[in-house]
């Protein structure tokens, strides 16, 4: 099995689009959640005050769930996302014989900031790919 991941490699630019992607998605679910629930008070799906202290309207409240639905679907595809391009970007450090890149990653990915650490690696990150004379040139 050992064997099969030594063979594996990943391109920094290809890890650099499926995080871009991700952050794109998660960011259109939590404005998409943030709208449809603005909407859905607007329109008088929930109401506060009066004699009940919240009233439920069903018919806009409907439309909110299926919209929420969908953006929570959305964020769901781009936290996938974060995870594939995180574990494409250890596969890449893993390859470096400084292992800095692929111990930071690990880390703050294991504790829930990996995404610090991807914003890091995208702007900064080293490309186990791509040969010192590519670099150079």
């Amino acid at each position: 099995m050992i064997e099969k991941l030594e063979n594996l490699s990943v391109s920094k630019p290809a890890i650099t689009r499926v995080f871009k992607v991700a952050v794109a998605l998660i960011v259109a679910g939590f404005a998409g959640s943030i709208a449809v629930v603005l909407w859905a008070l607007v329109n008088g799906a929930v109401a506060f005050g009066g004699p009940q202290f919240v009233t439920i309207d069903t018919g806009p409240l409907a439309g909110a769930i299926a919209g929420l639905i969908v953006a929570s679907l959305l964020t769901g595809i781009g936290t996938a996302a974060a995870v594939v391009a995180w574990a494409g970007a250890l596969l890449n450090t893993a390859r470096l014989e400084d292992k800095s890149w692929f111990t930071a990653l690990l880390a703050l990915g294991l504790v829930s900031f990996g995404w610090v650490a991807m914003i890091a690696y995208v702007l900064y990150g080293p490309d186990s790919t791509r040969s010192p004379a590519d670099v150079a040139a």
